[in-house]
């Protein structure tokens, strides 16, 4: 069974990703199952293992926090849904390709009970919703593996502050935007994204069949 977690209020980030880490190593040890964590971090840039000095935009707007995880530059903040997900792909097939696609199809699936269109792009990890012309991000994918057990995870912007992302280059991406699920017209809580999420997780990660290795 996948335990799920919701942390309460904003959680800070140096030390949640410290209970993160923590958790992933009691995983890849067999001292504890796999895991989500359902969160809100106060606002922050994260900085990717590819992550380009040139796209901090604006350096001093908020606390920037290296993240360990591959990506670029991603803002977190209140309104936006951030899932850890530490899953044992030791135990599901150790094909991280196959589950960064798992991740994406996720997101979309929980989208589309809200009747919203999510899609993929070829060379750019995330989820996307096109637009009158455009196209704008409305989910970022970052993870890490260790010992094949994954954490960080994805975030979904259900009502966060959209100006807070102008401090950074989202992804190293220039030339699209980012919306929400209220920038979309939805009224659309946290507590309504995690019930589509947790109903829609099983069908995309169902329950580990092979073992360790």
């Amino acid at each position: 069974m996948v335990e799920i977690t919701h942390l309460a209020g904003l959680a800070p980030y140096v030390e949640t990703l410290g209970l993160m880490e923590a958790r992933a190593e009691a995983i890849a040890r067999g001292d504890a199952p796999e895991a989500l964590w359902f969160l809100e971090h106060p606002p922050l840039y994260t900085a990717g293992t590819s992550a380009q000095a040139s796209d901090l935009v604006d350096p001093d707007r908020f606390p920037v926090f290296p993240a360990g995880r591959g990506g670029q530059y991603t803002y977190h903040g209140p309104g936006q849904r951030v899932v850890y997900v530490m899953l044992d792909l030791g135990r599901r097939g150790r094909d991280v390709r196959q589950f960064v696609c798992a991740l994406e199809n996720w997101v979309i699936g929980t989208l589309a009970q809200f009747n919203i269109k999510g899609e993929r792009r070829a060379g750019r990890v995330g989820v996307w919703v096109a637009r009158e012309g455009r196209e704008d991000k409305i989910a970022a994918i970052g993870i890490r593996l260790r010992r094949w057990v994954s954490f960080h995870g994805i975030s979904i912007n259900v009502e966060p502050d959209l100006a807070h992302f102008t401090g950074i280059v989202p992804c190293g991406i220039s030339d699209h935007g980012v919306t929400s699920l209220v920038d979309l017209g939805l009224p659309v809580t946290l507590a309504d994204l995690d019930a589509a999420l947790l109903a829609e997780f099983p069908k995309h990660f169902p329950p580990q069949a092979l073992p360790p290795g």
